[in-house]
C-alpha cells in the first residue's frame, strides 16, 4: 500500500469517511458532533452542520440529505443546504443504544446498525471484552414509527454495507472478527449467514466501492489475549474490564483494508505499517483513491488505490 497523506482537520476522531456523489465531495464527522466537507487538496474543512452528538456512520441520500448514525442521538437526517437535523430514530431505550451505521438498500430501506446495549461509545473496550452479543441490525422504512429488528446477537455491530449485486446486506460484527450476510433477494432471503470468517483484526466500517466490492477498514490486528479472555469465565472479562485504561491494549500503528467480492471472498488484502495514521475506522474509494478515517486521528487519510494509472 502507498503511504499515507494527512489531510488535516483541527478536530478529532473521523470515524467515517464519504464521498458523496451528489455534491461531488468528501463528508466526515468529528468528535465534537460537526459534520465536515474535507478538501481532498489538503484545504481547511467546511463545517456543515453540527449534531449536538457524537456522529459515527454517514450515509448521503439521493435527494442531496444526508443520514448521520450519531452515537447519542441516535439515526438523524441533515440537509447540508440548512444545517438542519431531524431525529428518525433515538437513543432513549429502544429502539436504539449506540447508533452506529447506515446504508441505503435497493428498495429504499434504511439498515441500522445498534452496536451494544451493554456500553456506551466511549467504553466501546468494555462491549469487546466482556463479549456478550448484544448488538443488532434494524431495518426501517423512512417515515415509519419503529424499525424492525432483523438480526440480534451480533458482537459490537459496527459496518454496513450492501453487496455490489443488491443481494443482500452485510453488517461487520467487530468482537468476533467475522461480517454476517443477511439475504434480502432470491431463495435464501431472509436467511442470516457468515459472509466472512476469522478475518485478521477487528473488523470497522463497511463501503461498497465503484466496482461493487465491500471494502473493509480493519481497525487492528487480533489480540490473542483478547482471544484468550473470550474463551475465559465472564467473571474474569469483567475483572479486566475493570483495570485502568493505561493497561488495556491500545491501538496498534498499522494500516489494514480488506475488498470482498460478492461471495465473500477477499479479493484485496493491502496493508502498510503506518506511525502517522493509527487505528483506521473506515475507508472509502473514489476516482483511484483510498480515503480513511480513524476515531484517534485528527485528520482524514488518503493513499492512491493500488494498481489505478
Amino acid at each position: 500500500m502507498s503511504p499515507v497523506r494527512r489531510l488535516p482537520l483541527g478536530a478529532s476522531g473521523p470515524e467515517d469517511v464519504r464521498w458523496d456523489a451528489a455534491a461531488d465531495r468528501l463528508l466526515t464527522g468529528v468528535a465534537d458532533g460537526r459534520i465536515l466537507s474535507v478538501d481532498p487538496a489538503g484545504g481547511p474543512p467546511r463545517t456543515l452542520a453540527a449534531t449536538g452528538g457524537r456522529p459515527l456512520g454517514l450515509c448521503p441520500l439521493p435527494d442531496g440529505r444526508l443520514l448521520v448514525c450519531d452515537a447519542e442521538r441516535g439515526l438523524l437526517r441533515l440537509d447540508p443546504a440548512s444545517g438542519r437535523t431531524e431525529t428518525l430514530l433515538g437513543v432513549d431505550g429502544d429502539p436504539l443504544w449506540v447508533c452506529s451505521n447506515a446504508v441505503v438498500a435497493p428498495d429504499g430501506a434504511v439498515y441500522v446498525s445498534d452496536a451494544s446495549a451493554r456500553f456506551p461509545l466511549e467504553h466501546w473496550m468494555g462491549d469487546l471484552l466482556e463479549h456478550s452479543g448484544t448488538g443488532r441490525l434494524l431495518r426501517y422504512e423512512l417515515g415509519a414509527a419503529r424499525p424492525e429488528v432483523v438480526l440480534e446477537g451480533l458482537q459490537f455491530a459496527n459496518g454496513v454495507a450492501v453487496t455490489g449485486d443488491g443481494s443482500s446486506v452485510v453488517v461487520a460484527e467487530s468482537g468476533a472478527y467475522r461480517l454476517t450476510r443477511l439475504w434480502l433477494t432470491g431463495p435464501r432471503a431472509g436467511r442470516r449467514e457468515v459472509f466472512a470468517d476469522a478475518l485478521p483484526g477487528f473488523p470497522d466500517n463497511l463501503s461498497t466501492g465503484p466496482d461493487g466490492l465491500v471494502w473493509v477498514a480493519l481497525a487492528g490486528p487480533r489480540e490473542p489475549v483478547l482471544d484468550l479472555l473470550h474463551r475465559s469465565p465472564p467473571v474474569l472479562r469483567r475483572a479486566v474490564w475493570a483495570l485502568p485504561s493505561g493497561l488495556l491494549p491500545g491501538p496498534r500503528p498499522v494500516v489494514r483494508l480488506l475488498a470482498l467480492d460478492a461471495a465473500g471472498r477477499v479479493v484485496r488484502d493491502l496493508r502498510r505499517p503506518e506511525r502517522g495514521y493509527r487505528m483506521v475506522t473506515s475507508v472509502c474509494v473514489h476516482a483511484g483513491r483510498l480515503y480513511l478515517g480513524s476515531l484517534v486521528e485528527s485528520a482524514v487519510g488518503m493513499a492512491e488505490l493500488p494498481g489505478v494509472v
